[in-house]
């Protein structure tokens, strides 16, 4: 994380969006406050940040199959040299 947990915290940003991408919504927030009624001035940050949270998406989900297959495999492998013992 790019962000602290204090700076986080100082930020208000709320607890279940404290994540990975927590200093782009750090950075959004403050755009939001600074322009308030012209909502559309954040634009470029609030792409950032939902650019963040789908490439974290997909890592996740990458590595969540990459574990998946390991398991696969190491079970494949234990069956065969139960096979052949």
């Amino acid at each position: 994380m790019v962000a602290s947990a204090a700076q986080l915290a100082q930020g208000r940003v709320p607890l279940e969006q404290r994540d990975y991408c927590g200093h782009h919504l750090l950075r959004l927030l403050r755009c939001h406050r600074d322009n308030f009624p012209v909502p559309w001035g954040c634009h470029a940050l609030h792409h950032a940040w939902d650019s963040c949270q789908h490439e974290d998406y997909v890592m996740r989900m990458k590595e969540f199959e990459r574990e998946r297959r390991l398991k696969q495999r190491q079970q494949r492998i234990r069956r065969r040299h139960g096979d052949s013992e």
